[in-house]
C-alpha cells in the first residue's frame, strides 16, 4: 500500500496592531523569525516535498514563502498551490482538501489556521497536539489521498521548531 506524508503547518505569529481585515493580516516580527525556522526544520528532516497547499490569508502565504526560502538543499522546490478552502476551514473541510490531492504528490505541506489544523491532526491520528503559531505536525497516511480516513494516520513529529 502506498504511503503519503502530510505536514500540517500553522501560520507563524501574525500582527494584530493594524486595521487589516483578518485575511489580510500580516506576520508580526516574531512571525517573520518563526517561519524560516520551520523551513530549516523541514529542510533538515524531510527529504522531499512535492506540494504546498496554502491558505490565501496573507499570514499563511508569508509563512510559506519564508519557510520555502530555506528549502534550497532539497532536490527541487515544491509546487505551491493557494487554496481558498483552507482559509478558516474546519477539520472536515481540510480533510476534503487532503482527499483531493493528486496521487503523484507523495509529501504535501498544508499551511493553514487554528482550530482547523489542530483538529485535523487529531482527526487523522487520534492524538491531540498543540498547534501554536509556526508549529508543525508530520502525519504518515496509508493508501491513497482520496481514501484518507479519520484515525488512519500516524503522528511522526510535532511541535514548533526551536529558535
Amino acid at each position: 500500500m502506498a504511503e503519503h506524508t502530510l505536514i500540517v503547518l500553522r501560520h507563524a505569529k501574525s500582527d494584530w496592531s493594524g486595521h487589516e481585515s483578518d485575511v489580510h493580516r500580516p506576520l508580526a516580527d516574531r512571525g517573520r523569525k518563526q517561519a524560516p525556522e520551520a523551513g530549516r526544520w523541514l529542510a533538515a528532516n524531510v527529504g522531499r516535498i512535492d506540494l504546498a497547499v496554502v491558505s490565501p490569508a496573507t499570514r499563511a502565504r508569508s509563512t510559506w514563502e519564508l519557510a520555502a526560502a530555506e528549502l534550497d538543499e532539497m532536490p527541487e522546490l515544491p509546487e505551491t498551490r493557494e487554496d481558498e478552502r483552507v482559509y478558516a476551514a474546519s477539520s472536515g473541510e481540510l480533510l476534503d482538501v487532503v482527499r483531493g490531492i493528486d496521487e503523484r504528490h507523495g509529501t504535501v505541506v498544508l499551511v493553514g489556521h487554528n482550530p482547523g489544523v489542530e483538529d485535523l491532526v487529531e482527526q487523522l491520528t487520534g492524538v491531540w497536539v498543540s498547534m501554536v503559531t509556526s508549529a508543525l505536525a508530520v502525519v504518515e497516511l496509508p493508501g491513497t489521498w482520496a481514501g484518507v480516513a479519520p484515525g488512519s494516520g500516524t503522528l511522526r513529529a510535532s511541535g514548533r521548531p526551536p529558535s
